[in-house]
């Protein structure tokens, strides 16, 4: 009809009324943060020009800050103790991060490949491979009745490795399509990964038993940091989304579910359990968006490199959550190691 132009606050409040419609209801409240995420989207490609600078202040300035808050969020629920979980089941958690440092990464470069797109916004499909899992995983994994213990370690694990893993893997699967500074990308991983988890880890060693509230405000704090991290990304690339954005999706999409898929099946050929593969499907299958994110912004592409995380992030919670409702629905089996 030619109204798209105009469309603005009334999709904005289609999403805004269904979050508010899934929250009241129990199986449809884990759809509420993407729903209000898509509300976001939706307003910085309509009104851009609120999320790119204000004044002489350019929002995408606030990116790194955000992830070094998330990142002492997810430390603050750590512990010591959950690393215990490496001995007890050495097996999964090898299994897991082999799954997660291998599969998608791979899977990113093919698609690069295969896209035709512009070779930074390329760049940014093999990033978001190359990313750890992020605490998201975990939450799906409890909602899938998986096994949280081994989801909180390979994630841990994963993001801890990432400053050194994750730019050896670009330079050697991006490198065609930008230059990669190995060691400057590995210390500004280091500055959004380890500094803030160190800091939450003590922060929870020392304080942590005295404020329980915080630990119950740090996962709202991180949410409200990720849907502002996509809302600015969002606005920043505005213009190569709406050209690209249809085919980016599907790609992203694709990525996203062969990391289920791949991922299940890799655990259940190494003979591990129904509920360790789940696991391990939601580990491989969602990654660290807002990282990757950090890390596109670190170098100074955030407008090309960031989209493809930018997609990520949304779809991933959406795809997520419907797999943990379904798993939800068919408790495995204890034991079983044969599917």
């Amino acid at each position: 009809m030619g109204l798209l132009v105009d469309l603005g606050p009334l999709i904005t409040s289609f999403f805004v009324l269904l979050a508010i419609g899934f929250s009241g209801y129990e199986t449809l409240k884990s759809y509420v943060f993407t729903t209000m995420v898509f509300a976001g989207v939706v307003i910085a490609l309509y009104y851009p020009y609120y999320f790119i600078q204000i004044g002489t202040f350019k929002l995408t300035s606030l990116i790194i800050p955000l992830i070094q808050i998330i990142m002492f969020g997810m430390g603050t629920s750590m512990s010591l103790d959950d690393f215990a979980e490496i001995f007890k089941s050495p097996k999964g958690v090898f299994i897991g991060v082999s799954a997660q440092l291998g599969i998608m990464p791979i899977m990113g470069f093919l698609l690069a490949k295969l896209s035709g797109f512009p070779p930074e916004i390329a760049a940014g499909i093999v990033l978001i491979g190359c990313s750890p899992s992020g605490v998201a995983s975990n939450v799906m994994a409890y909602l899938a009745k998986a096994n949280l213990a081994l989801s909180i370690t390979i994630t841990s694990i994963a993001t801890l490795m990432a400053p050194f893993v994750t730019p050896l893997l670009m330079k050697f699967l991006a490198g065609e399509f930008i230059e990669i500074d190995v060691l400057n990308m590995m210390w500004s991983i280091v500055k959004m990964i380890i500094i803030p988890i160190g800091a939450g880890l003590l922060f929870n060693k020392l304080l942590g038993k005295n404020i329980q509230w915080f630990s119950k405000l740090m996962p709202i704090i991180s949410m409200v940091g990720i849907g502002l991290i996509i809302v600015i990304i969002t606005a920043a690339g505005r213009d190569s989304l709406l050209e690209i954005g249809g085919i980016l999706m599907l790609l992203v999409l694709v990525h996203n579910l062969f990391g289920y898929f791949l991922g299940y099946w890799y655990a259940r050929l190494m003979k591990l359990t129904e509920k360790d593969a789940r696991t391990i499907a939601i580990e491989v299958g969602m990654q660290n968006g807002g990282l990757a994110s950090g890390i596109a912004n670190s170098l100074g592409k955030i407008a090309t490199m960031g989209l493809a995380p930018a997609v990520f992030g949304p779809l991933m919670n959406i795809t997520g959550s419907i797999l943990a409702s379904y798993w939800y629905k068919k408790p495995p089996k204890s034991g079983d190691i044969k599917g």
